[in-house]
């Protein structure tokens, strides 16, 4: 999906000794209970996902308590409530969140399960009695718990955008290849059978060969291009505000940066990129065969060292690779949207993609259901194969594919190894906004290289005590 985007040396030699990959220990499932997850899966029927077209409980019925897997989940209000209920089917073991009325709820429908404020506490009480986390915090706080569990060898279900920088996201794909732990990105649009649908048919050729991918979303919807405050309200009892910030520069509370708008703020959150990017790039992950950009360049207004920009437009110049031709990729948001002319007739949605081929143009969203600008259907193409699996019950089956990949069967498709790269990607448009020039990149240096000033985007620093 990524062919050789890494060739080179293992990034991670510049960590410490704790967080480098090559120190990460095998999976802490003993034996015998790893050997009968795997097995139950394979009796499931894994290769053809045929579980997911039928309601969910049913294979909940089927299976015994003791092949289910014993799951924690970092963060468990807003989108993280949506990701603990999506693998109920599985033992609800841990629930954690800095919202003391968000880890209520959530423990009113999960009793059993330990709560805490703080993952890492979570992760020292609970230690091997998990398998498995789903992660669903702020950016900022995406690659400490991830990074911790996958070193104790647990399966991961991160959020989107994987991470808050590239460096993240690369050391986060690199340390899960090497801990050989099951990962899905929360991007529930790559599990639609109409995008994969889409895919099928850009991956045999319908289009032709594709030069141009035009992204845009109707995002932000929450404030962006604005200063810090000066006031200093009292934090909200139920808010742990220290754990909250977690590996971020500390700054008094304010809901500036609350539920849902720190998307803005750089210090937490990604901006209209970061939140839909990596949805929007769905289809280019499966049928398009992405390597790393080898350029990006952004234009925007309103951005600035607090926050991300009022609007923007961003091109990243993409290598021709395994027999594609070069590759442009736009993005929009703010209200902009690509020029009109290259699908007439057709007013843009909220948010879309174009493919715009040597024979054909695909309008489509992250969802799926493609238009073609020749007019043709669906219905034209009954004879182009299935090339990935579909399933009616999708955004259940995004978490079921998680759970097969848990119990030893195929990789989910926004495995870390697709979302780690997509997510840096994304991120680099970030780096182009921030930096307000063209960049050239490097991918296996993982370093701009005409403008090292950019270098500082790429990586954080964190706040001591973060990342253990």
């Amino acid at each position: 999906m990524f062919p050789g985007l890494w060739p080179g040396p293992h990034f991670a030699t510049s960590l410490p000794h704790s967080l480098n990959p090559a120190s990460v220990p095998a999976m802490n499932l003993p034996s015998s209970r790893r050997q009968f997850l795997r097995q139950s899966a394979l009796l499931a029927g894994t290769a053809a996902l045929v579980g997911c077209s039928a309601p969910y409980v049913s294979r909940r019925r089927v299976l015994g308590a003791n092949d289910r897997l014993n799951v924690a989940g970092v963060g468990v209000g807003g989108k993280g409530w949506v990701d603990i209920n999506g693998v109920d089917s599985e033992n609800i073991v841990g629930l954690c969140d800095v919202d003391a009325g968000r880890l209520a709820k959530a423990g009113e429908k999960y009793p059993a399960a330990q709560r805490f404020a703080d993952w890492r506490v979570l992760f020292d009480q609970l230690g091997k009695g998990i398998d498995a986390v789903t992660i669903s915090t702020p950016d900022h706080m995406h690659f400490p718990p991830a990074w911790r569990a996958i070193q104790e060898g647990k399966h991961v279900f991160c959020q989107k955008p994987l991470t808050h920088t590239v460096w993240e996201a690369r050391e986060l794909t690199l340390a899960a290849r090497a801990a050989g732990v099951a990962t899905q990105m929360g991007n529930q649009g790559i599990s639609h059978p109409k995008l994969r649908r889409d895919a099928d048919l850009v991956k045999s050729g319908v289009l032709g060969p594709v030069r141009e991918m035009h992204c845009w979303t109707d995002r932000p919807i929450w404030p962006q291009a604005q200063q810090r405050p000066t006031d200093t309200p009292p934090v909200p009892k139920e808010l742990s505000y220290d754990l909250w910030l977690g590996t971020a520069p500390a700054r008094p509370y304010h809901p500036a940066w609350g539920h849902f708008v720190w998307r803005g703020w750089w210090d937490f959150g990604t901006g209209a990129i970061g939140d839909m990017g990596c949805h929007l790039l769905n289809l280019g992950a499966l049928a398009l065969d992405l390597s790393a950009p080898s350029a990006v360049e952004a234009e925007s207004e309103g951005a600035n060292a607090e926050t991300a920009p009022k609007w923007s437009h961003i091109v990243w110049d993409f290598p021709a690779r395994n027999g594609q031709p070069a590759f442009k990729f736009h993005w929009y948001d703010g209200g902009k949207l690509p020029p009109a002319s290259l699908f007439p007739g057709t007013k843009y949605d909220g948010n879309g993609v174009l493919l715009i081929g040597a024979e054909d143009t695909m309008l489509t969203s992250y969802e799926g259901g493609a238009k073609l600008k020749s007019g043709r259907t669906y219905d034209d193409f009954k004879a182009i194969p299935h090339l990935f699996p579909k399933h009616d019950n999708w955004d259940r089956c995004h978490y079921e594919e998680w759970i097969r990949a848990c119990k030893g069967g195929p990789k989910a498709y926004s495995n870390f190894d697709t979302a780690g790269p997509v997510t840096e990607t994304v991120l680099l448009g970030n780096v182009a906004i921030r930096s307000g020039q063209r960049i050239e990149w490097d991918a296996k240096k993982l370093r701009v290289t005409n403008l090292p000033e950019a270098n500082r985007f790429i990586r954080s620093a964190y706040r001591p005590g973060w990342v253990s």
